[in-house]
């Protein structure tokens, strides 16, 4: 079975690249929590989030945006000494901060999945690389999502953390042409 390069021989890696990358998801619950994660990542390899998802869906209230949104100082410092998150200030503070841009968003738009579709016109793009060196980092797609974000008051939202967002939430499909998932991500985003 052949499969993108970039996962190794990680299980988790693995399970992760098979189960979950690429797949479209639109729940806007969903969606948060992933950008969230997505923010944590910022500077660290996306395995070191994945081994420390669990905690933190445990930690962040199961990304409830309510909750989040007003967690006060002690709820941060409690955060800032969790060992099963990345414990950085800005990250965590990030985090309440786009809790509270979300449910603005929410407020005034009804959908963060509608908003942040909208991006790629409301479905997947399927990209045709054929190796890892011609996938880029960030996109004009991925620069006007940032941009529009930090807009509404979201942080950790560069264009490459949001680039890594939209491949991983199916908004792009980025696996390489010759891996087994690409045709099948394919035919999901024809749906």
């Amino acid at each position: 079975m052949i499969r993108c390069a970039w996962p190794g021989d990680d299980p988790l890696y693995v399970s992760y690249h098979d189960d979950e990358w690429g797949v479209p998801i639109y729940d806007d619950q969903l969606l948060f929590a992933k950008l969230i994660l997505d923010g944590a990542q910022a500077g660290l390899s996306w395995i070191t989030i994945l081994r420390k998802r669990d905690n933190y869906w445990q930690a962040f209230d199961q990304f409830d945006p309510q909750k989040i949104a007003a967690y006060d100082e002690a709820k941060f410092e409690q955060l800032m000494n969790n060992p099963g998150i990345v414990r950085n200030r800005q990250k965590i503070r990030a985090a309440i901060k786009n809790a509270q841009a979300y449910l603005q968003l929410k407020e005034e738009l009804g959908s963060f999945s509608d908003f942040l579709w909208d991006f790629v016109d409301g479905k997947p793009i399927n990209n045709g690389w054929t190796t890892l060196s011609q996938i880029p980092a960030k996109t004009p797609h991925s620069e006007a999502m940032s941009k529009a974000l930090k807009k509404r008051g979201f942080s950790f939202v560069g264009p490459t953390i949001v680039y890594a967002f939209m491949q991983a939430v199916g908004m792009v499909n980025d696996h390489t042409v010759d891996c087994f998932r690409y045709e099948e991500i394919e035919a999901m985003s024809a749906r």
